[in-house]
């Protein structure tokens, strides 16, 4: 069955989520100083195009000061901007009842997308 979500994912929204979180991925890399900025970008675009079957986990850090730097300079720059994107696929979503758990997919991207860095990806 998630596999068929997954797909069914990719078609409506995940391919654009993905592109986007990937092209951010890239914008970031251009720079030395941005590169743990695209690293983090290209792994949410993993997880947006293919989301149903991995689940989002906090990971401890040594520098939770580091981090929550990462998170704001990060949602300053590009997170809001892919926040806003997943929110306009949810509510498109969200027309028929078949698409809901689509959106709601979607809405945990966008929260994922403001604030990223101290995530991990796992299976379920």
């Amino acid at each position: 069955m998630k596999t068929v979500g997954n797909i069914v994912w990719f078609l409506l929204a995940g391919l654009w989520q993905a592109i986007g979180f990937a092209f951010a991925g890239l914008v970031c890399c251009i720079t030395i100083i941005g590169i743990p900025f695209g690293i983090q970008a290209f792994k949410l675009a993993g997880f947006a195009a293919w989301p149903f079957g991995r689940s989002v986990v906090r990971t401890e850090t040594d520098s939770e000061v580091l981090e929550t730097v990462f998170n704001v300079i990060w949602l300053l720059l590009f997170g809001w901007a892919l926040f806003v994107a997943a929110l306009a696929s949810a509510v498109v979503l969200c027309i028929t009842i078949i698409g809901i758990p689509f959106a709601i997919q979607a809405w945990k991207i966008g929260v994922l997308a403001l604030w990223p860095f101290g995530r991990t990806f796992v299976r379920d």
